[in-house]
């Protein structure tokens, strides 16, 4: 009897071994791949979009995301986990994201953002000095008033999420963050791209957005403005319109006229001035639409 007992043990041991030495069915391991890779993920930040001067970038948040900060400043998450942010136009050469995570823990995602080489221009006259006089001042604070006030609405669009068109077709007259020096002394960049066109001619919006501000009469210096939000602090601007088609609080869709080109405000010919931000952050549009087709 012992010696039976010897050898159903045995046997056990043996087919125990031969158990645990034995792989893994295909279907298996086919699933705890997917189940580690699915976990990775889900741990982790995602990104599409330029890691550079003026660049944006749509990203996704790790599960169980509870916060986002970029910078030190919020970011807003969409209900899919879903946000936005941007680079400035000079921005350093380095930003960081953190998620706060439902359970407490952070994750990190550090960015190494590329300088790009700007257009400069070098002129050999000296700066105007003094700055501007008391009473373009005086007409100027209130316009600057209302382009802020603009800029502080959040409306509930998704157009962030949209891939941008170019508002306008023609040939580009002046290039974001280009910049001129005057005997050394840098001037202001250019906030936006120009788009060289007839006056009157159309030009649509670039995606979804609400009007936040549709200038009632010629700003000082940019004429008939019109500013939409696209949502999580995305916006646009454009600048010497001939005419608004739009009113503030519109709803507008991609594509859909929104104005007529113009020479209104500090213009030398009739183009479109289309600038845009995200916060604070100035951005290239060129980036969110690619060349213009």
């Amino acid at each position: 009897m012992r010696r039976k007992n010897s050898i159903i043990l045995g046997s056990l041991a043996l087919a125990a071994v031969v158990a645990v030495s034995l792989p893994l069915s295909s279907t298996l391991a086919e699933s705890l791949d997917v189940e580690e890779s699915a976990f990775r993920k889900a741990v982790k930040f995602g990104f599409t979009g330029q890691e550079i001067q003026g660049g944006v970038m749509l990203g996704d948040a790790p599960a169980g995301t509870r916060s986002l900060s970029f910078d030190g400043q919020p970011v807003p998450v969409d209900e899919d986990g879903k946000f936005i942010i941007a680079f400035n136009r000079d921005a350093e050469q380095s930003a960081q994201m953190i998620a706060t995570l439902e359970n407490g823990q952070t994750i990190k995602k550090f960015f190494n953002i590329a300088p790009r080489e700007w257009k400069i221009e070098h002129i050999n006259i000296a700066k105007r000095s003094g700055g501007p006089s008391a009473a373009f001042m005086e007409l100027r604070r209130p316009e600057l008033e209302q382009i802020n006030a603009a800029r502080q609405i959040k409306s509930e669009s998704k157009g962030w999420r949209q891939t941008f068109i170019w508002p306008a077709k023609g040939r580009i007259s002046g290039m974001f963050g280009s910049q001129r020096v005057y005997k050394g002394e840098p001037g202001s960049y250019h906030s936006g791209v120009d788009i060289a066109g007839s006056t009157g001619a159309y030009f649509v919006a670039p995606a979804d957005g609400v009007v936040t501000l549709a200038a009632d009469k010629p700003f000082s210096l940019e004429g008939n403005l019109l500013m939409i939000d696209h949502g999580m602090g995305l916006n646009s601007a454009f600048l010497h319109a001939s005419e608004i088609l739009v009113t503030e609080g519109q709803k507008v869709k991609r594509g859909e006229p929104i104005g007529r080109i113009g020479a209104t405000g500090r213009a030398t010919g009739p183009h479109l001035h289309w600038s845009m931000k995200w916060n604070d952050a100035r951005i290239d549009p060129f980036l969110l639409t690619g060349p213009m087709q």
